[in-house]
């Protein structure tokens, strides 16, 4: 039974809220999610072979010869995709890592509202750390996971990032709690790292990007209400009882853990890796990097002349993607190698690729008040009906 991890998620919700919020708290079920590896010399045609699930995670790991271990969770605006869909970069990262990555099947929205998303990125996180008796993986030291992801999954990386440090905040140092039969003391070990491409960190889409760069990007900026209503009605949408966003109550909008653009605190972070186009996400992330390492995380941030919304994972075989994915996968190695990850930013350009480095406690960001301002603005809007239905969000 999930109970008492339910409970501290439950907790640390309502620990940040700052009045007025509703949600309704997750069900407990059972977490899918899929291991990851790189098999060398064999053709991507080749069958499946014929062996038992734990005989196919004994020859993954056979091949595994680094301690990465890449929790990953993918995007699609947080209603859309699947592990299936981004095998191809799960298992890049796996070969370029030497490691495994293990994709999380999160519950999506609409028929699964915040925070059923998180506490399933929760529990796998805590089923690495203490696993069951009968699990294939044994335990795996928090400093050997990377939390990662891109997009939508960029967001859960960040929340569920940002509920650990919560937990750890409000917690008493005798505390403990049952999971999976162990005894667990609080505070909760950290990742190694988490690193995110494009990460969607602001669902209220109030940032100026999101209209100043729609033009490098293949994001469609948001729709009127007039055009929103041209989209039917489904058995999964509008909800019953009506809900104003896809993922969550409108009045959830600017909590930390659904928008971690509106977390104030990433004090003891684990290191941060941050890539990003000139895309329509790219001053959420760039803002989110920036008062991180401020307050003393170190963060890796990299910003790439008029590249588009996750664009390592759509340009595959291009120069930026090869880069973009060595990058990736080079922060995963050096955290689960116990080196040393220092503060850093780089901006690329786009037709030569040469890099500047820049930094990133210096880089131009909007005030902290102007961003929390934009953000309650655009909720108001949300929460009142004037900008519509949340069906016609970009797929992230």
């Amino acid at each position: 039974m999930d109970d008492d991890a339910r409970r501290l998620l439950i907790r640390a919700i309502d620990d940040m809220k700052e009045g007025g919020e509703s949600y309704s708290a997750p069900s407990s079920v059972p977490v899918e999610a899929e291991w990851t590896g790189y098999r060398a010399n064999v053709d991507s045609n080749r069958p499946r072979l014929d062996l038992s699930e734990a005989q196919h995670y004994e020859k993954l790991m056979s091949e595994v010869t680094s301690d990465v271990t890449i929790l990953y969770f993918h995007g699609g605006a947080l209603y859309l995709m699947d592990p299936s869909s981004h095998r191809l970069t799960t298992s890049y990262l796996a070969r370029l890592t030497r490691g495994r990555c293990l994709s999380v099947r999160y519950r999506l929205a609409p028929q699964n509202a915040f925070p059923c998303a998180l506490f399933d990125a929760f529990i796998t996180y805590l089923s690495l750390l203490y696993p069951l008796r009968d699990s294939y993986h044994t335990v795996v030291p928090a400093t050997h996971i990377i939390l990662a992801g891109d997009s939508a999954g960029g967001n859960l990386s960040l929340a569920l990032l940002q509920l650990l440090l919560q937990i750890n905040r409000t917690s008493a140092p005798t505390s403990t709690f049952s999971f999976h039969s162990h005894t667990i003391s609080l505070p909760l070990p950290l990742p190694g790292g988490c690193a995110n491409i494009s990460p969607w960190v602001d669902l209220t889409r109030s940032m100026p990007s999101i209209t100043h760069n729609a033009h490098y990007d293949f994001l469609p900026p948001p729709l009127t209400r007039d055009q929103a209503m041209y989209f039917p009605h489904d058995d999964a949408w509008p909800t019953n009882p009506p809900r104003g966003d896809l993922y969550c109550d409108t009045s959830m909008l600017c909590h930390p853990l659904v928008s971690p653009l509106a977390a104030k605190d990433w004090t003891g972070s684990c290191p941060l890796f941050f890539m990003y186009g000139d895309e329509m996400l790219a001053d959420e992330g760039e803002f989110v990097a920036v008062r991180a390492a401020k307050q003393g995380v170190s963060v890796v941030a990299e910003r790439w002349e008029a590249m588009p919304h996750t664009f390592a994972l759509l340009m595959v075989g291009s120069e930026p993607s090869r880069r973009g994915f060595r990058r990736w996968a080079g922060f995963c190695e050096a955290i689960a190698g116990g080196r040393e990850v220092e503060t850093r930013g780089v901006w690329v350009e786009a037709r030569t690729l040469r890099e500047r480095d820049v930094v990133v406690e210096q880089v131009p960001a909007l005030e902290d008040e102007e961003v929390r301002g934009r953000m309650r603005e655009a909720m108001e809007k949300r929460h009142l009906g004037v900008e519509g239905e949340t069906k016609i969000l970009p797929k992230l």
